[in-house]
Parts: structure tokens; sequence; C-alpha cells
């Protein structure tokens, strides 16, 4: 079975976590122990059930204040799928939270009071999964037992969305109007609202496409680590083990491995010990070449019709997590895929409005949780796509030089290659 990523977002108190206690309970995926447990805390809600958002809000401060401040994980499955659900925080001041539960996620449900309709976060949390690419985004309009599964409502937000989302890049948007503490349309289809003829929120989960999300038409395979056994039965063994991140690798393909740019041929493909005819994102395997090429860990081999430039300069998108502001000059670590080489923040271009997604220029710093758009100058060449065509290969994290705290999280936009690079100079 494959697997769905995906994450739950909107405003404080929309139904989050318990729209997500709510899947796991409904599809029996709750331990006899842990209902007992939630049972014992006296946590119950109006209707004297037990309260699902208790099975995701796992911090102490979360169950104090009836809110989710970091973002928990939980797994599941039905017949059809493998499902791993990040449950995000609502709270403007955890938006970085929401920003690393997306990152790695196939889809989005953006969760609506269908009381207050669309809210800033609620736009918030839809613009950032926009700029994160999450190719699916699903608008569940919740709490709708609280106005008495009115139709007219439910349309009245779809249309507010709709005019909203038609700045946003995401193509794929589903509504669903659910009650999550109810179970309307959440695991089963609601008999409340007989105008509604879509399918419940799972039966859209199990068949949303998953497999054409990954990029398979550029091969990028970033290596981690360099396996030399140094054993009498494998005396002259050299893999190189990482993660085929977007693409496809075949026995036989002719690579090159970059930045270096020495050429070889694929020996074998291995996972687990065996061969394999060909490896794809996002498959974890060890590659062998025909040639003893001098590799290293952080080193990418790609075919070599795919001989891409190397560049020290790029412009990206970043989400500022750091309670210092961000300014021009910052210096900074840059982690990308298995590489990491110091940075300098050249120029911060403009910030992002995250309500209205206009442009704001001549910031001269960035706050926690703003976007904006930097140049970026490395100490070494990476091999980058942009983002918007390759989200495996055009992320990165920036990280504190004396801490090595994470403060941002990036994307890139464009990047100047080092010939353009030569003639600037």
């Amino acid at each position: 079975m494959d697997i769905l990523r995906f994450i739950t977002a909107g405003s404080v108190d929309d139904g989050k976590s318990t729209l997500i206690g709510r899947l796991l309970y409904d599809t029996n995926q709750i331990y006899l122990d842990q209902i007992e447990a939630i049972e014992t805390s006296g946590r119950v809600n109006e209707d004297g059930n037990i309260d699902l958002s208790l099975l995701t809000d796992g911090l102490k401060a979360e169950r104090e204040q009836g809110i989710t401040i970091d973002v928990a994980y939980k797994y599941f499955n039905t017949p059809r799928r493998k499902f791993i659900i990040a449950d995000a925080p609502g709270h403007i001041q955890y938006t970085r939270n929401m920003v690393t539960g997306a990152s790695n996620s196939n889809l989005s449900i953006i969760l609506v009071d269908a009381r207050n309709g669309v809210q800033e976060q609620t736009r918030r949390h839809s613009i950032i999964s926009s700029l994160l690419g999450i190719p699916h985004l699903v608008i569940c309009i919740n709490k709708m037992d609280l106005v008495g599964y009115d139709e007219a409502t439910y349309n009245q937000i779809v249309e507010d969305y709709k005019q909203f989302s038609k700045k946003l890049h995401s193509k794929d948007i589903t509504f669903i109007p659910v009650s999550a503490l109810k179970g309307d349309n959440i695991v089963t289809r609601s008999t409340e609202m007989d105008w509604y003829n879509g399918p419940s929120l799972l039966e859209h989960l199990e068949q949303v496409p998953v497999s054409s999300d990954f990029n398979l038409t550029c091969p990028r395979f970033p290596v981690q680590y360099v396996i030399r056994p140094h054993t009498h039965e494998h005396h002259d063994y050299r893999g190189y083990a990482g993660k085929v991140i977007s693409g496809v690798y075949s026995k036989g393909d002719k690579v090159i491995v970059l930045p270096s740019g020495q050429t070889s041929t694929i020996k074998s493909v291995e996972l687990g010990g065996k061969e394999l005819e060909e490896a794809f994102a996002p498959m974890s395997v060890v590659l062998q070449l025909e040639d003893d090429v001098d590799i290293s860990r952080g080193d990418v081999i790609v075919r070599q019709e795919d001989n891409l430039d190397v560049s020290k300069e790029f412009e990206a998108l970043v989400c500022w997590m750091n309670a210092k502001a961000l300014r021009p000059g910052a210096k900074l670590l840059l982690r990308h895929n298995s590489t990491e080489t110091r940075a300098i923040i050249r120029e911060i271009q403009y910030k992002v409005d995250v309500n209205t997604l206009d442009n704001i220029e001549d910031v001269d710093q960035v706050q926690l949780n703003d976007i904006c758009r930097v140049q970026i100058r490395t100490a070494t060449p990476l091999l980058l796509d942009k983002y918007e065509n390759n989200r495996a290969n055009g992320g990165f994290i920036l990280v504190d030089e004396t801490s090595y705290t994470t403060v941002g999280a990036g994307m890139v936009a464009s990047i100047v290659h080092e010939s353009e690079l030569n003639y600037m100079i």
C-alpha cells in the first residue's frame, strides 16, 4: 500500500485535533488503554462523550489550555492506504510549526468553522500550503451541526474561499461539509446533509492520487554515505547509499557526479542486499558504479543528459522561524539534502503579506513567522532545482551557526548560474 502524508491546519478552535481523533476513533485505531486514560482524565464534551482532541494534544500545556502547540504526528491505515497525519497548531505564533509539518505533506486539510467562515489563519495556512507546493487541498467546513447543517451557509463559505483561492497556485481543491464532533462526513457519509453528494473525508483521502506527486523526470541522488566493508568477501566493494529524491535510476544508466563532473555507468542498484533493475523516488538504495570515482557525502549523482549547472547563488522564499530578526548580511549554515555549507543573506528583496499575497518591499528585517524572498550566497556550490519544479531538490533549511537550531525553511525560487556570476563579477 502507498502512504498519504497530510496535515490539518486552520484557525484556533476550528476542530483540527477533534477531526483527527474522530478519524482514529471511527476507524478503530485507538487502543483500549488510550480510551481509558481519556475517560479518567475527566475531559468530556457537552453530550457526555469523551473529548477526542486529547488523542493528539499530547503536551501538558496543550491539555491545560485546550489548544495545539506542537505538531503531533499520528499513524493509521485502512485496507486501501496507510496515512501519516500532522496536526498543526492554529495560533499565529506557532505558524513555524505548521511549516514544519507541511514540508513533507502530500495533502493539506484546512478546517473552517461554519459559524465564522474564512478567517486570517485560514488564508495564512492556505497560502503557506500553496507556497510549499502541497498538491492537494481539502477545505473541511466543520461544525456544521452548530449551524443546523445549513446548505446555504456551506455554499457561502465555499464561494468566499474560491474567490480567495484565485491567488493561490493550488489546482486541486476539494470542499467537504463535516462535523468532527458528531462524526458527520468524516468516515461515513452524513444522513444530516442529504444535499451533499460528495465523498466523506476518509473516502476522499483513500482515493487521492499519490504516485503522481513525485517527480519522476528529474533524477537526483544525493549521496549520504559511502559503503566500504573492507572484508575478504567484499574486498573491492564500493557502494553509495542515499535516497532517490526524484527521478528513476536503472542498471546501465550513464551518470555524472556533481559538482566534480566525473562520469561513469551504474553497475548495480541494490536494496536490502538484493539487486534491482531500477529504483525510483522515494526509495532508499545503494548504487554501485563501474568506475572507482571519488565520491563523498553531499555529492549528487544524476544522469549524464541531466548535466546541470551548480551554483553558489540563488533566490529563495524563506519562512523565518527565529525570535531574532533576520537582516541582510546574516551568516548562517544551510542544509540542502545531505550537504551542509555556510551561507550569507545578501539581500532581502521583499516580505510576503500572508493575507493578500502582496509583496511588501523596502524591508530591512524579517520577524518570526514572516515569509520573505531573499538572495543567498553559499561557500560551496550546490545542485539545485526550483522548488516549483522539484520539491525534493528545491527545499533547504537555515541553521544558526552557534546554537545549531533551525531558524528558517527555504524554497528555491531562481538560480544564478556560475557563468552569470563570473560575468557579474
